[in-house]
């Protein structure tokens, strides 16, 4: 049995969304990170870095989101998340690549701003260094979103989900943008990944409000 670590709202929403897509069966493990869950013993021996998610299969545990997300879609192939041609599949890692490696870094200076300094003092410069590179991120990416239809176009892919998992931290409260005012293209993306069953399913178990 497949189990997934997740933590309500967390950058583990993308895999939560796209084991849900499969239709497979799959288990979860809920963490509170806000109680430390994610650093108690027992999770650590799971993932030792202390972070979600974790994708667990037997012994075998696999960590990383982007790594859990392609691997999620490239053993269920009958959900259709991974493309054949390699153009599309080459698209797909460029995607997955600019939002780990540009959005969620530029996210963490907000609300981690304690890994990138130990003067608390300069916590808010920090956090709105991060606000600012989050602003120039979103507007590229609702670039390229602005044909419409999903990250490949008319396909569905393991990026939508992900895609999504940045909209939600967009529209809160450590950067609290008027989503639909500010990036309408990424916008009409979120709302139609809350008409997915999937989707509704997940962000009921998490308890997250769907984009409206």
């Amino acid at each position: 049995m497949t189990t997934l670590y997740y933590a309500p709202g967390a950058c583990s929403l993308a895999s939560h969304i796209a084991l849900e897509e499969t239709g497979a069966p799959y288990e979860t493990v809920r963490l509170d990170l806000a109680k430390g869950d994610q650093r108690a013993p027992e999770y650590l021996a799971v993932n030792e870095r202390g972070r979600v998610p974790a994708l667990v299969e037997g012994d075998w545990v696999l960590t990383e989101n982007t790594a859990i997300l392609r691997h999620i879609a490239r053993t269920h192939p009958q959900a259709g998340l991974w493309p054949e041609a390699p153009r599309d599949q080459a698209r797909v890692d460029e995607w997955l690549g600019w939002l780990s490696t540009n959005h969620h870094p530029a996210y963490a200076h907000i609300r981690r701003a304690g890994r990138y300094t130990n003067d608390e003092s300069a916590f808010p410069g920090i956090q709105a260094k991060g606000a600012e590179t989050c602003g120039d991120l979103f507007t590229m990416t609702e670039v390229k979103l602005s044909n419409g239809g999903w990250a490949l176009g008319e396909r569905y892919s393991v990026v939508d989900p992900y895609l999504l998992l940045f909209w939600t931290w967009g529209r809160g409260p450590a950067l609290g943008f008027d989503m639909a005012e500010r990036f309408p293209a990424w916008t009409r993306h979120a709302r139609a990944m809350a008409a997915r069953p999937a989707v509704k399913a997940v962000f009921a178990q998490e308890g997250l409000t769907l984009p409206e």
